[in-house]
């Protein structure tokens, strides 16, 4: 069995790190897939590992802005994987629109699929693009021969929406071995001072539906309580919620004493960051699949999040739930847990143990594994319509 992988949306950011780690523990011979084909750009490419089953093949155009790599995959893509020879094509993007069959798409931006979220972009092109992008997601999903979903919460909604029976699978990502950490002692938030503050870490993508600004705003009234706490923010940002991040800091913070934006860094990085921190805070109001959340849980920190989407099926018990439009259940879930050491030792020591049902090497066997099935299934329906036209008997 050959098994190709769409390597036109993977280039950058989540959807090449889980590419990248899959291929790096997984043992396909263990699934009967003999070789692997991955078409990707130089950047990709580069940081895909070698492995004896994988083909790497780079692809120029994959190099290219959006619309080039679009076109690829629905006029090249399918030619690459039949020339190859591929029993089933992955499609790690969850957009696809060539005529290769079968293909097994990912859903893992689930946004589009929240009206919640495209309202809140209010009239602006900002709204076209996650309508386009959700009809697009809508035609690819209902077109494949198997959906992978990161939680069961995506898998409900999406399912729901698409009305579709294609089979599917529910394969949460893993957490890097380097995130995992036993949970340090916990201090005495009457030990910490200006000097030796309280740390609260936030780490998302800076967008309208994560809440930046509501975290800055409940550290700021923190600190007028007295509590002597510091944030730092990490991720990249698209430009109108940066601007209003930006706002915020300064209303907040106008000196920058205790609120810094640390902007994107690089995946190597964050482990470090998650170490320094004493709280995290997950703000999101659409998560699908948290990933940011399992690597707070496997570095042993407390955590307080949001009680929307998949963060609280992830977290369970291992942590505080706030709503995340409303400031005064924020606030009060962070400064319960920042008063109460005892607390803080017990949730971290949970979302700890919790974490370690999330490791790359499941996630890879789970998905390969439903590959293989995905692949073997089909086979078995074309030979069984073949052998359906090879007896039909023309009536006169």
């Amino acid at each position: 069995m050959r098994i190709g992988i769409d390597g036109s949306d993977a280039n950058v950011g989540g959807g090449l790190a889980y590419v990248m780690e899959v291929l790096r523990v997984v043992e396909p011979l263990h699934h009967g897939i003999r070789s692997v084909f991955f078409w990707g750009g130089a950047n990709s490419l580069q940081r895909i590992p070698d492995r004896p089953w994988l083909e790497k093949v780079y692809e120029p155009q994959l190099d290219r802005s959006f619309p080039a790599r679009r076109l690829w995959q629905s006029v090249t893509l399918g030619k690459r994987a039949q020339h190859e020879g591929c029993d089933l094509l992955l499609c790690p993007g969850a957009s696809y629109g060539g005529a290769f069959r079968p293909f097994v798409a990912m859903s893992h931006s689930f946004p589009p699929f929240h009206w919640a979220n495209i309202r809140r972009l209010g009239v602006s092109l900002g709204r076209l693009s996650p309508i386009l992008v959700r009809w697009y997601r809508q035609r690819t999903l209902k077109a494949a021969s198997g959906m992978i979903y990161p939680s069961g919460y995506e898998a409900r909604t999406v399912g729901l929406q698409i009305a579709s029976n294609t089979p599917h699978a529910v394969i949460p990502y893993g957490v890097d071995g380097d995130f995992f950490a036993e949970p340090r002692p916990q201090r005495r938030i009457e030990n910490c001072s200006n000097a030796a503050p309280f740390r609260i870490l936030h780490v998302s993508t800076v967008t309208a539906c994560e809440y930046q600004w509501r975290v800055v705003e409940a550290v700021a009234r923190l600190r007028r309580e007295g509590l002597p706490v510091t944030l730092d923010i990490v991720g990249p940002a698209y430009r109108p919620a940066r601007k209003r991040l930006k706002r915020a800091m300064g209303k907040a913070d106008p000196g920058g004493m205790f609120i810094r934006c640390l902007g994107e860094l690089r995946h190597s990085m964050l482990s470090s960051v998650y170490r320094h921190a004493e709280l995290f805070v997950c703000g999101s109001g659409c998560e699908n699949m948290p990933h940011v959340l399992l690597e707070a849980m496997a570095s042993g920190l407390p955590i307080v999040c949001s009680a929307r989407g998949a963060l609280v099926e992830m977290l369970g018990k291992a942590g505080l739930s706030f709503e995340p439009e409303s400031s005064e259940q924020m606030i009060g879930a962070m400064r319960e847990l920042i008063r109460s050491r005892t607390r803080r030792k017990e949730y971290s020591a949970l979302a700890f143990r919790g974490a370690g049902a999330f490791r790359w090497e499941r996630c890879a066997h789970d998905l390969f594994s439903f590959l293989a099935e995905c692949a073997a299934r089909e086979a078995e329906n074309d030979a069984f319509r073949r052998i359906s036209r090879g007896w039909a008997i023309p009536l006169t």
